[in-house]
């Protein structure tokens, strides 16, 4: 059980973080100072360093919350299912639970706003970025381990891995580009496009 020191020091991350949501989406990220998000929660700077290293930490805090569920529910797929379809399943079956992670800490409205204006600050695309590689290399790892392979050794877990995170790459771009841009929409399109993988990658792309 949560102690209620426990609930005061995750209620106030969750306040700094919906603070640096609510500043980045409304000012901009480079505009928003360290200083400014622990006024906004009525802290001091030092608190907000005791829970983060720096406003990239704040920016990203909700994405690596749901990247590491998504990490847990690859690994806890039934032992018999192929890497990819572990994967999608993973994604779309826990999309509830997922969704429900985010709305701990903040409005899913924020979140997704924030989602949407990353590829257009290149300090956060840069971050975004890197962090993908870091998390690519954990669910080629993750994958290597259910199958028994060495992911050093094997680059198939790495293959799928990064076809598997290349569709969700599109399907980002298509969702936050287009009119519809409800968490709906993106479960719609990220079935739709992992069920297209198959065929454009094996399949005849002629047309009668």
């Amino acid at each position: 059980m949560e102690t209620l020191r426990e609930r005061k020091k995750r209620r106030t991350r969750e306040a700094l973080v919906r603070a640096a949501l609510e500043l980045f989406t409304t000012r901009g990220y480079e505009r928003t100072t360290v200083d400014e998000i622990a006024e906004a929660v009525d802290v001091s700077q030092r608190t907000f360093f005791r829970y983060f290293a720096g406003k990239e930490d704040a920016a990203f805090a909700v994405q690596d919350m749901t990247e590491a569920h998504f990490v847990a529910a690859v690994r806890d797929r039934p032992p018999h299912e192929p890497p990819m379809v572990a994967l999608r399943q993973a994604i779309l079956e826990n999309w509830d639970a997922i969704r429900e992670t985010v709305e701990a800490s903040v409005p899913v409205e924020l979140y997704l706003r924030m989602y949407r204006m990353i590829g257009s600050t290149p300090a956060l695309l840069a971050a975004h970025l890197r962090r993908s590689a870091s998390t690519e290399q954990t669910l080629a790892r993750v994958l290597a381990e259910r199958e028994g392979v060495d992911v050093d050794t094997d680059p198939r877990p790495r293959l799928a891995v990064a076809v598997f995170c290349g569709v969700i790459r599109v399907t980002e771009q298509q969702w936050s580009t287009g009119e519809d841009v409800s968490p709906e929409c993106m479960r719609e399109l990220t079935a739709s496009y992992l069920d297209q993988v198959g065929p454009a990658l094996v399949g005849n792309w002629e047309t009668v």
